[in-house]
């Protein structure tokens, strides 16, 4: 009977931190409501340590995240926090583990294209999501391992491949770890592309699964180059309207700034916390809309489906910074695949090719 009562109390629990927008969230909770959160938390995401003494000092964290998580849902913001894999972690620990990225050989690489400059005669859809058209696999989760880039980037492969051929092939993270970046410690986003483009394509995740963790480059597996890509751009910087444009035809890679402890609790609703534009964080633009009168962009993330809107964010759309919300305009790259041996797919971009395409997310 004492069993259940515990398990009914850690549900009523979890249900103040649920995505119902009316529950009133305690300013302060007591400390046995504390402690059945975290022993259930505990459980819900597998967690457990090498001794009690660790234990505690992760109770101390997790009770000083809860409290600025609960100090936020109680005030009037676009968007609410909520418990995830993170809550036992610092934000320095967070910042260290899962923002893994390399900008300093950006501008080394640079390729702005004019391929999705945006026209004032464009029409573009007023909404787009990809994952209607079929175009964006299951969220996937990094794990313990500075990835992000390469899930990002992997993202954008897949979805151009679903585009031109209609085949929607779960890609191969790993064997960017592993054959180009050769580690953990960050990545660059341009370099990854150019990687896929000069080994001629890259592996399926079937067939090259992913480890969280760098492996010696399994050869055979990078010499199957299942899918692959002709060549990569950059939409126009900092300039939200050409990365609209660029959205409305195919998924993009974006950097943001996501060390902020609101992105790092973010449960739902439409980002506008606090971020600056010091990108330390890839991810993958999907889509965009509107909701109400506020404008977003759809990211997918790479942290798995705890974190999020079951693993994605929206994020502010149409920001008063050119660099766009948390920096998301400033550094955007796509891949360029031909259909056979043709031009690339739905390059015009004009007036009337974006409204014909997507007709029906307008």
């Amino acid at each position: 009977m004492a069993s259940l009562l515990i398990t009914f109390l850690l549900l009523v629990s979890f249900l103040s931190l649920s995505s119902s927008s009316s529950i009133v969230i305690p300013a302060t909770r007591s400390e046995s409501e504390t402690r059945m959160l975290y022993e259930g938390w505990l459980i819900k995401h597998n967690k457990s340590y090498k001794n009690a003494q660790e234990k505690e000092e992760r109770y101390a964290i997790f009770n000083d995240n809860l409290r600025y998580i609960d100090e936020h849902n109680t005030g009037n913001h676009s968007f609410k926090l909520g418990l995830n894999q993170f809550a036992d972690l610092t934000n320095n620990e967070y910042r260290e583990t899962y923002l893994g990225l390399e900008v300093a050989a950006l501008n080394q690489t640079h390729k702005e294209s004019d391929r999705y400059r945006f026209n004032k005669s464009d029409m573009l859809p007023n909404s787009i999501d990809w994952r209607d058209e079929g175009a964006v696999v299951p969220v996937k989760h990094q794990g313990n391992c500075n990835s992000c880039w390469a899930f990002s980037v992997v993202a954008t492969v897949e979805g151009i491949n679903q585009i031109v051929t209609g085949d929607l092939i779960s890609l191969s993270e790993q064997e960017l770890v592993d054959c180009y970046n050769k580690g953990c410690q960050s990545g660059y986003v341009n370099y990854a592309f150019e990687f896929i483009i000069n080994n001629g394509g890259i592996d399926t995740e079937k067939d090259y699964p992913y480890k969280g963790q760098y492996r010696t480059c399994n050869t055979d597996k990078k010499n199957r180059k299942v899918v692959s890509i002709d060549s990569y751009e950059d939409v126009p910087h900092n300039d939200e309207k050409s990365l609209k444009k660029a959205v409305a035809h195919q998924p993009i890679s974006v950097l943001i700034e996501a060390y902020g402890r609101d992105f790092q609790f973010y449960r739902k609703g439409i980002f506008k916390g606090y971020c600056g534009t010091a990108v330390d964080h890839a991810v993958t633009l999907v889509g965009y809309g509107t909701d109400d009168t506020t404008d977003y962009w759809l990211v997918k993330n790479s942290w798995g489906t705890y974190w999020g809107e079951s693993g994605y964010a929206r994020i502010k759309r149409n920001s008063y910074s050119i660099r766009g919300t948390c920096g998301i305009a400033m550094w955007p790259y796509y891949p360029v695949k031909k259909k056979n041996k043709g031009n690339p797919v739905e390059v015009k971009a004009s007036a009337n090719s974006c409204t014909n395409l997507y007709q029906s997310a307008s």
